[in-house]
């Protein structure tokens, strides 16, 4: 019975709420590389809180997207 819960397709709406997920962790790793990386960036900071921000924005994504990919035991 749990091979068949592996070949169902997910609902529309689990499919968009995947998709709106990766986008959002791709942004928010993408804007944290920003913040660092980027030397012209128009934030008027010095490059050592730049770095702690742009890693606080890193470490945001990670733990959303690890929350994001735990399976929550009610759901098919």
């Amino acid at each position: 019975m749990l091979e068949n819960n592996k070949n169902q397709q997910k609902s529309p709406k689990r499919r968009f709420l995947l998709i709106l997920g990766f986008t959002a962790f791709i942004c928010f790793i993408a804007l944290g590389l920003l913040i660092i990386f980027w030397d012209k960036f128009p934030l008027d900071m010095p490059q050592s809180r730049r770095t702690i921000f742009g890693s606080v924005i890193l470490l945001y994504a990670i733990l959303r997207f690890s929350r994001y990919l735990k399976k929550n035991p009610n759901e098919n």
